[in-house]
Formats: structure tokens, sequence, C-alpha cells
């Protein structure tokens, strides 16, 4: 078989049978390509079961060699090593060329993050007003008050948006679903936007006021794109003398703020979604003595896993309180 037919069966399985998230799947077509042009390029090889190991290797050893992360390193043979997985179950090869491929060691870097006084001057400064000041607002504190993924803050819809449980849906990698609390500032920002901000944005566009579902919409009333929300924490962190500040460091400091306030590592791995707590463990290295001390002196039970989840983050999150509707039922319940 073409590689570059294969290349296309691959990448249609991995989206329709795997499940594998669009931005996951743009990711390994762009190394695929890659790599099968280096093997036509290169070597001549343009049929997948002419490919052997060595040639896998020399590809490999060019990326460290053109100067390559290890991180993009191993991304590239994660691709190739699925690729060709794929290819061997599919009997299109007899054997798997990427197998047993040794990799550099990815050096291990703990995520950036921000002080809690940091947090409070970027989400306390004065916003624009009018409808791109409540989104913008709005975003900033979901990044920081759930601890959102750009791609999963953009895809929101106003169905996702729980309001009267003090909680949002999010679809994480993998289009996994999770429930997480949305309460405090967040809850707040959220709802004023909603509220008054996002007609606004949908009356300057030429969509039908119901023809899109998206929560966070552009100066063209259609869906915002990861782009922009890059470009308004960047905007905004520089406001306020946070220089290049990127999604991902919101929803760091979420992790960390959690953790440093008493919230358990299984309770955070549940809001932020991660598939394996060892993804989440990084948090612990931040300031391991301070989290220790305050993470024992807060909860002398941590080992009590609360699926909820939201008593964890009420009491843990520097910016969260319970919703005002979960206020209210609590009194009724009490009351009764």
């Amino acid at each position: 078989m073409r590689t570059l037919q294969a290349k296309s069966e691959f990448l249609a399985w991995a989206a329709l049978e795997k499940g594998m998230a669009p931005l996951s799947l743009e990711a390994y077509g762009r190394d695929l390509t890659r790599y099968l042009d280096w093997l036509d390029q290169s070597l001549g090889v343009t049929e997948a079961e002419s490919i052997e190991h060595e040639q896998v290797e020399a590809y490999l050893r060019q990326l460290a060699d053109l100067g390559y992360a290890p991180s993009s390193q191993e991304r590239s043979a994660a691709a190739i090593h699925s690729f060709h997985g794929f290819l061997l179950r599919e009997t299109v090869t007899e054997a798997d060329p990427s197998a047993h491929l040794v990799l550099p060691k990815k050096p291990k870097s703990l995520p950036q993050t921000l002080s809690i006084e940091q947090v409070t001057e970027l989400l306390d400064q004065p916003f624009p007003v009018g409808a791109r000041g409540l989104r913008d607002r709005a975003i900033l504190e979901l990044l920081y008050g759930c601890g959102l993924r750009v791609s999963e803050l953009v895809s929101l819809d106003r169905s996702d948006v729980l309001a009267d449980d003090g909680a949002i849906r999010v679809f994480g990698k993998g289009s996994k679903e999770r429930l997480v609390p949305l309460g405090g500032t967040a809850f707040s920002a959220l709802n004023v936007y909603l509220t008054a901000g996002r007609a606004e944005l949908h009356k300057l566009g030429q969509t039908e006021p119901d023809e899109t579902s998206a929560v966070f919409l552009n100066h063209r009333g259609a869906r915002l794109t990861r782009q922009a929300v890059f470009g308004i924490c960047r905007r905004y962190g520089e406001a306020v003398g946070i220089e290049a500040l990127h999604p991902h460091t919101l929803r760091h400091s979420f992790a960390s703020h959690l953790l440093e306030g008493g919230a358990d590592l299984l309770s955070i791995q549940e809001l932020l979604g991660h598939a394996s707590i060892a993804t989440t463990e990084v948090y612990t290295h931040i300031d391991l003595t301070h989290v220790r001390a305050q993470y024992l002196a807060a909860h002398p039970r941590a080992a009590v896993f609360q699926s909820a989840a939201a008593h964890q983050i009420a009491a843990a999150h520097p910016r969260v309180a319970v919703p005002p509707q979960a206020a209210t039922h609590k009194r009724a319940a009490a009351q009764q």
C-alpha cells in the first residue's frame, strides 16, 4: 500500500474508531506527513511494506540533529508508532518497524503558575464597558475558576452551563465528559455575560439568534477561536505586568492553588480531566514543603474521596464560594 493512502486510512480510523480529538488528529497528521515526505525524498520509500526499523531510527535521529525539542521528538515517535501499529493490525504489513525505539528522555519541567496576588490583580482589573468586556472577564474567570483547557472553553455550548446545579459540562481530550463545579466570581462573571453580553455580540453578527449554541462569541456573532482566547489572555496579562500570559498558565494556577488550599490529588485529577494521577502529581513538586503542611492541616482525612468535588473546590479555591442556587437548596433542606 502506498504510504499516503496508508496515512489517510490511519487518520480516518483514528478519528472514527479511536475518537481522537481534532487537535490531536491534526498534530498526528502533520507529524506523519513530515515523516513520510522524508522517507520519499531521502530514501525513495513510498510503500508502507518497505519501511524498515533502521529507517525509522534514522528519521528520529534527524529530528534530534535538527534541534527538535525532546517533547516534539516524543510526539512524532508516538504518531509513527501508532501509525505502524495500525498497519500491522490491518495486515497491511507483517511487522512493526517502529517497535523498540529508544528516545531521549524528556526533561521534567514544572508548570508555570501565578501567585494568588497576581491572579487577583488580573481578574480584578477594570474591564472595558460593554459586551466584550463582560465576555473577556468571564473567559479569564472560567480559565482560572474551573481549570479549563482553552479548547474546552471555546467548545462550551449554552446547554453545557448547568446553572441550577452550579456546574458546567466539559468535553475534554478524547471527547471525555466531566462536570466541573462553577462557583464564586466565575459563576457571577459567566452569569452576567450570558444575561447582558452575549446577546449584544449576536446582534453584531449575521446569524439568527438561535443559530449558534456557543457560549463565547466573537465580534461577528460566531464561536470564539482558540487564537482569540490566546490574545485575550496576553492582552489583559500585559495590562497588569504579566508578560506572555498563556491560558494554560491559569489552568496550572487553578490546580496549584487548590492543592495549596488543601484539595486532594484525586479531586484535582477529576476536575482537570487527567486520565492518569501521574499527570496531576506534577503540581506536588511546585512547593512541596508548603503544600504538605497546608494539606495535612486542612485535610486530616484527605484519603476520603468526594466524587462531587464541589466541596473540595469551594473549600480550597481562593475565588470560589458555593453558588447562590446551591446555597438556597442547602437552606431549604436545613429548614425541612
